[in-house]
């Protein structure tokens, strides 16, 4: 299994960064839903703490995803009309946007409340800005609805592998999950 992208197939670092920001992205939004169900306590803001650190994690795989994807290329694309190109496209920068917005609106947030920012309690992060409280609810509401926004892509992107592979029985699925070509159909006798 190759680590570098060819023209045939995703190489497996891309793969692995795909699939780890595909995992970490949907889990850590959960978890962010979940914990701000939670009552106030000392646990919830060690969780608060914790979803800081996974989303400061998320950042750097996205900033390194998008670094790999620079240097790595992609495959060439396969046969399909301009409008589905176009599409898949402005899917893909979509979701490479919002990788990166995520987390920064994450941080810029935790800095207008005036919070301290450390990665896994190993080190300190600066502050984006200064505390103010009615610029932090502006980016909440940006953290919030980047996360929502990145679902609805993320449905209209795995819906358009998925018709990829079930309907028009081509290799993009198959490129990002193995990187193998799909076996040729056997022809009925």
């Amino acid at each position: 299994m190759p680590l570098r992208t060819d023209a045939e197939r995703w190489g497996a670092i891309a793969r692995a960064l795909h699939w780890l920001m595909a995992i970490g992205l949907l889990g850590e939004g959960l978890f962010g839903l979940w914990m701000t169900t939670l009552p106030p306590s000392m646990d919830k803001i060690r969780l608060y703490a914790l979803h800081k650190s996974i989303g400061l994690t998320l950042l750097a795989l996205a900033l390194l995803r998008v670094l790999w994807r620079l240097v790595d290329g992609r495959p060439r694309e396969l046969p399909a009309p301009a409008w589905q190109r176009h599409a898949a496209h402005a899917v893909h920068l979509a979701l490479y946007a919002l990788m990166l917005a995520l987390p920064l609106s994450g941080w810029w947030f935790n800095a207008l409340r005036g919070y301290p920012l450390q990665w896994f309690k190993l080190f300190n992060l600066p502050a984006l800005a200064a505390k103010d409280e009615a610029r932090a609810r502006l980016a909440h509401a940006v953290h919030e609805y980047a996360y929502w926004l990145l679902l609805a892509v993320l449905v209209f992107h795995v819906g358009a592998a998925l018709k990829h592979h079930f309907i028009d029985r081509d290799d993009v699925l198959v490129r990002m999950l193995s990187g193998r070509r799909r076996a040729a159909p056997r022809r009925s006798l």
